[in-house]
Parts: C-alpha cells; structure tokens; sequence
C-alpha cells in the first residue's frame, strides 16, 4: 500500500510563510560536484531581481548530509508536482509571471541539493498537458522560461554532469522551444552524475495509452506475440524508460494540494507520497530534509510483510 504520511508540522515561520534563513559562516563554501548549484544563491541575481525577492540563504554543512539523514536510505529518484506559483505571486501582489520566476529559484535550489546528496533521479513537473487551456499569455510567458532557464543553465549541467531528458508531447511546443531540449538532450546525452526528467506537455494517461499503442503496433506487426506482453514490456515503452530508475521512489507536492494531477500514473504505483504545505516558490532546504526525513522513517513493503 502507497504511505500517505503527511508531513511533519512547520515551525518558526517567517512573514512570508518561509522558514527563518540561517547565515552562512564567514568564508564558508558550499562544497561537492554540484556546488555550482547550491552556492550560487539558489537561483542567481537575474531571477532575483525580476521578482524582487532576495535570495534565500540556508543552513550550511560543509561536506556530508544533514543531521538524521542516511545516504544509504537517500531515494533514488524523486518526483516533484511543483504547485503554488500563481497564489505565491496572488499572495504578495505580484503578477502571475513573478511567482513562475521565483520558482525557479526553488527549482534550481532544489538540482543543486539532490545532486549534492546521492539523489540519481530528478523528475519535475513543469506543464501538464491539461495546462494548454490556461490563458495565452501566461502559456507565452511559460515557453519562454522554459527557453530562458535552459539557455542559462546547460553550460552548467555539462560542467557538473547533469543529464537531461524530456518527457511530455514535444510536439505541441514552440520550434524553438523543441529544438532547444532536443540539443539539450544531446550535448548531455553522456552525463552520468545526475539526471534531470522534465516534463513538460505531459500526461500520465497518454503516457499509458502511446505505450500499449506502440506494443499493439508490434503484435499486429507480428512481431510480438500477445502472450508475451508483461508489465516490463510496458514500463519500457513509458516515457520515462529513458532514465534508469524509471519509477520514482518519492513524490513530493507542494502547495498542500492532496492529488496526482494525471503525473506519472504508472510510475507512481508504489511511491512514497510527501504533501507538503509550502507553495512552490517557498520550497528550499528545509522543506526538502523534512520530506526526505519522512522517507527514511517508512517502510517500502511492496505489499509484503515485515515481521
């Protein structure tokens, strides 16, 4: 059975619904392969100043996992619904485009940390295909960022290793916004260090239904026979067969909102699920501890019994 767990209550937050920052010490670095990521004011001055919000600083190890986490009991691969830009932007009067930026900043916070903590697996929820009927200027604003945060970013994921891939249907993208993944997805076809999936124009359920198309196609081929037709089969013509770990083992929503929202419906059937109440843009270092805390305190029975 899928643990439901809620997350552990928040505490000591600040006017902004965000968690009191702790200053780093003087002269202190982050550190790791990916501390490009993390020390880099979670998300870099262009973003911040477009929101007019100021870059988060955390709580500071240097070297190692915070206090109560297990490297190894760390997930493999984790899967976010990021939720809460618009109210986040609604809640301080800013525009709907502001609180999109902010949760840049979350994102980019966010690669940096999973890399630096033996996280293998990233998968993001960018833009469902449900969120095609959203008004046109907000879409425009979105395929934009998109284009922009690659742009920014890929030099640094082939610097540290970070492999992306996309998931979700391309074809109802920008030209420019296609051509832009697929080199992207080329230049890092080769990383090996971390893997970033974004999803994009993507449904779980037409995830399902292009996989048993395609493996249909082979049986009215003749190439496969209906008998041979397993749950692998099927897991390796799903989007996701371009990762390694395919499944998530941890998916994490924000915004306090209780549902998958059509995400990785197959992928998901024995994730550990994480709500937390932060919006999006709100979710850093500390929120992230706590859903990974929560994790390591589960027990994975797939549907066996531990005695």
């Amino acid at each position: 059975m899928l643990s439901l767990r809620a997350p552990l209550p928040s505490e000591h937050l600040d006017t902004l619904g965000r968690r009191p920052s702790v200053a780093a010490p003087a002269g202190a670095r982050a550190r790791g392969p990916c501390s490009s990521f993390v020390s880099s004011a979670r998300l870099g001055r262009s973003f911040a100043a477009a929101t007019d919000v100021a870059p988060r600083e955390g709580e500071w190890e240097l070297g190692g996992l915070p206090a109560g986490l297990r490297r190894d009991a760390m997930p493999r691969h984790v899967a976010v619904i990021m939720d809460g830009n618009a109210r986040w932007a609604r809640r301080r009067g800013l525009p709907t485009a502001a609180g999109h930026e902010a949760g840049v900043r979350s994102l980019r916070e966010l690669i940096g940390l999973c890399c630096e903590w033996g996280i293998g697996v990233l998968t993001v929820f960018a833009f469902s295909s449900d969120n095609w009927v959203r008004p046109k200027a907000e879409i425009e604003l979105l395929m934009g960022l998109f284009e922009r945060v690659i742009k920014m970013e890929l030099e640094k994921f082939m610097r540290e290793g970070v492999k992306i891939c996309l998931i979700g249907d391309s074809l109802k993208l920008p030209k420019s916004l296609q051509k832009l993944f697929a080199d992207a997805e080329e230049m890092t076809r080769s990383n090996s260090r971390f893997q970033l999936i974004v999803a994009v124009s993507y449904s779980g359920k037409h995830d399902i239904v292009q996989a048993c198309k395609t493996i249909a196609r082979k049986v009215k081929d003749g190439h496969l026979e209906l008998e041979d037709i397993s749950e692998r089969m099927i897991e390796q013509e799903l989007e996701t067969s371009c990762s390694e770990f395919p499944c998530p083992d941890l998916l994490i929503r924000t915004s306090g909102e209780l549902r998958l929202s059509n995400f990785m419906l197959w992928q998901l059937a024995y994730a550990e699920l994480f709500f937390a109440p932060a919006l999006w843009p709100d979710f850093g270092k500390a929120e992230l501890i706590e859903a990974l805390l929560s994790y390591q305190q589960r027990q994975r029975r797939y549907g066996a019994r531990v005695s």
